[in-house]
């Protein structure tokens, strides 16, 4: 017998004892599913046995009850959609305003030293910051209304669209924009239709960030004289030890943000389907 019959008789006999077919891996999604239940169940045993007091723990069941209280009878004055649009409107004002300046502060920035010369150290000085610590600041400027709210969440969203931007900006490939040159194309030309379509992916991946950044300063802005809102109504809820209430306001918070990130990847694979790997 050969040395390649051999190997073929060998290889035969590896896929005999061979399953027929391999296991297929658990879907993400299913994964993620039991995760979610696995945590649900801890927490109704948790409440079932006491081993928290409901005061601080209620039950799932409590907890689903209020969320059907809050649509059907509200709280503080208002629905749950009352709420949630004081929220949302909060939420793209201060969007559409930090699109509104980022994207050209970024294209600054990338595009000339003397934009990354003077806007440079003022987004370094805002990234770090707090919304808590220039909050009484705004408010003093611009009063307790909408504006000081919308601003405070405009600023927190900033450097996320601006840094993305610029970094974008000095991603995109020389060899086009010295193609388009070459082809008689003017400076502002370049820009059009070179360096900001390039710039999109990283420019939606900015905004998805700093759409979480928005989320994250909207509780804080809106313990400031508001009237409504998804922060206004978990905060007025804990000052009363309504823990069910506060537990369904921060559900709905992560439902809203789990959305508005899936809509966002929607338009991310629309716009730019080649930079899209998800």
């Amino acid at each position: 017998m050969t040395l390649l019959s051999e190997l073929d008789a060998l290889a035969g006999e590896t896929n005999d004892t061979a399953p027929a077919r391999a296991a297929r891996p658990l879907p993400i999604a299913v994964i993620s599913a039991l995760t979610i239940g696995v945590i649900i169940g801890l927490w109704a045993l948790a409440s079932a046995y006491a081993l928290v007091s409901p005061v601080f723990l209620p039950s799932p069941r409590q907890v689903v009850i209020a969320l059907y209280n809050l649509v059907v009878k509200g709280f503080v004055d208002a629905t749950l959609a009352e709420h949630v649009g004081a929220s949302l409107y909060r939420i793209f004002g201060a969007l559409i305003a930090s699109i509104l300046i980022g994207i050209p502060a970024g294209l600054a920035i990338g595009t000339s030293r003397v934009g990354r010369g003077i806007l440079d150290p003022i987004v370094e000085f805002l990234r770090p910051l707090p919304p808590l610590a220039y909050l009484p600041l705004i408010i003093i400027w611009v009063g307790i209304g909408e504006a000081s709210k919308i601003t405070v969440i405009a600023l927190s969203m900033l450097p996320s669209i601006i840094l993305s931007t610029s970094a974008g900006v000095r991603a995109v490939s020389k060899d086009h924009v010295n193609a388009a040159r070459s082809l008689g194309a003017s400076k502002a030309q370049v820009l059009r239709e070179v360096v900001l379509p390039s710039a999109v992916p990283s420019i939606l991946t900015g905004i998805r960030i700093a759409l979480g950044a928005g989320w994250t300063t909207l509780v804080a802005a809106e313990l400031v004289a508001a009237t409504s809102g998804i922060g206004f109504m978990i905060q007025s809820a804990a000052q009363f030890l309504v823990t069910d209430i506060v537990i369904a306001g921060i559900i709905v918070i992560a439902l809203i943000a789990i959305v508005l990130e899936y809509v966002a990847r929607l338009i991310e694979r629309r716009l730019v389907p080649w930079a899209s790997h998800r």
